[in-house]
């Protein structure tokens, strides 16, 4: 018999993310990496969470300020604000804006094109 570890099951980059953006909302303010490191269960690299970190920074999800020689980290907004910025960033990169919103809501499940019927309101606002 040979000695198998199991190893942890990988993680998608989107759901470390997620995972990481719940850990912050759940601080009662600014919080170092290793804090969240812990608060993850401490079975990510300080660096792996130090990463997801910077990334989420670049995508205007969190902002950092310095905290001794290091940072604390603060979210900007939650799950579904980091899937709309992503929405908005791909739509904002097309040039034929109408037609890839035309496309996107003709492909909606019933349901979700009456939630965002539902959403805009009588006058197409928000």
């Amino acid at each position: 018999m040979s000695d198998r570890r199991q190893r942890p099951r990988r993680r998608g980059q989107g759901e470390l993310e997620g995972l990481v953006l719940s850990a912050l909302r759940e601080a009662r303010g600014p919080a170092p990496a290793g804090w969240v490191q812990e608060r993850l269960g401490g079975d990510l690299a300080y660096t792996t969470v130090v990463t997801i970190l910077t990334r989420l920074l670049d995508k205007g999800a969190v902002t950092r300020e310095r905290a001794g020689r290091s940072f604390v980290w603060t979210p900007v907004s939650d799950q579904a604000g980091l899937a709309a910025r992503k929405m908005r960033k791909l739509l904002d990169g097309e040039s034929d804006r109408e037609a890839v919103l035309a496309r996107f809501v003709t492909s909606l499940e019933p349901d979700d094109e009456r939630l965002l019927r539902q959403l805009l309101g009588p006058e197409g606002e928000v």
